[in-house]
């Protein structure tokens, strides 16, 4: 991030903090990240003390013993060495990692100490090293006392200024967040993040978009929120979200032959392009709810009149001459006819 880190994430969300005094666990032959200031031991003692400055602790760890943070936005199966390989040189180049990760102790895992809060890419490119001919690469965190609304916040700020880091990967993020740590109130949320509504608002929008929808792309990556917003907005229909649904399924069958094939992937515009042109069906191309039923004498006996979201009209003529069984296959007939047409009660 730019800035330093951004003044290490806005000097850890802290609205009057004062510069970082680092209080070292460090392990020796270890440079001191980049930025960090150096005080004299007197100086820095007394200013800790003080309240002036707050001591935060900066570790070399082992990151078999750190686990990620459910509530950051990044989704850590998706990182590879093909997205880190500029990280990773970078980290060889400079002899280890030079900007540290955020993360929290935690108690009752037997299997970790620390999970991470800032620092996704940092934690899975220093495994990578360990297990690729650096097995003493250490991962360089500094520890934070946060609750879970401050820790995704701190995440946020991070991933704001990371364009790996794709629109749907943070909307889903906002959405759990939205009801975790903000009671469902979007505008408190907007304030605490110091987000735009209006904007908020479409990334939880977006965020609603079916995995099935989602696999017609390449990559969760392609789903960008601009796009997205007017994809989410088509399946707010159900019969354009029937139709979407179809095509996004065809779209993902034919993504995974050119995968095979050795073809490159249909790009996103292209995918987007077919799955709101599945939107497009004229009223009289749309099949009719409109159903009857004839008895065997030639008169009718049932007769679906109408059908829409608050449910279906159904009449049973008089003097039709069908008998109860005869009515009971008929209406089985007609709701079958109503599911094909998208007007299934069951919606």
């Amino acid at each position: 991030m730019a800035r330093k880190q951004t003044d290490y994430l806005t000097s850890l969300l802290a609205e009057d903090a004062e510069p970082i005094a680092v209080g070292g666990e460090q392990s020796p032959g270890h440079d001191r990240p980049r930025g960090t200031p150096l005080l004299g031991r007197e100086t820095a003692l007394a200013r800790v003390v003080s309240g002036e400055v707050r001591q935060v602790t900066q570790l070399f760890l082992d990151p078999a013993k750190v686990r990620i943070w459910p509530g950051n936005a990044r989704t850590y199966e998706f990182l590879s060495e093909e997205n880190c390989r500029e990280l990773i040189d970078s980290i060889i180049a400079e002899g280890g990692q030079k900007v540290p990760a955020v993360v929290r102790r935690i108690d009752g895992d037997p299997g970790f100490d620390f999970e991470v809060i800032a620092g996704t890419r940092r934690h899975w490119s220093i495994s990578w090293l360990r297990s690729h001919s650096y097995p003493d690469m250490q991962f360089v965190a500094q520890v934070a006392q946060l609750d879970d609304e401050a820790a995704f916040r701190l995440a946020d700020l991070e991933n704001r200024a990371r364009k790996d880091v794709s629109d749907l990967e943070r909307a889903r993020n906002y959405a759990i967040a939205l009801t975790e740590h903000y009671g469902n109130h979007l505008t408190r949320m907007a304030e605490r993040l110091k987000l735009s509504k209006g904007w908020l608002s479409k990334m939880i929008k977006v965020a609603g978009l079916p995995d099935q929808v989602v696999a017609a792309f390449a990559s969760p990556a392609d789903v960008q929120l601009k796009p997205a917003y007017a994809l989410a907005q088509a399946l707010d229909d159900r019969s354009s979200a029937k139709a979407v649904t179809a095509a996004a399924r065809a779209m993902a069958r034919e993504q995974e032959d050119r995968k095979a094939a050795g073809f490159a992937p249909y790009p996103a515009a292209d995918v987007l392009r077919r799955l709101l042109d599945a939107t497009a069906v004229t009223p009289a191309a749309a099949p009719s709810p409109n159903f009857v039923y004839t008895a065997p004498g030639g008169r009718p006996a049932l007769t679906v009149q109408s059908a829409n979201r608050q449910g279906a009209t159904i009449r049973l003529h008089a003097g039709s001459g069908a008998t109860s069984d005869q009515l009971t296959d008929a209406l089985r007939q007609a709701l079958t006819h109503l599911d094909e047409c998208g007007h299934g009660l069951r919606r």
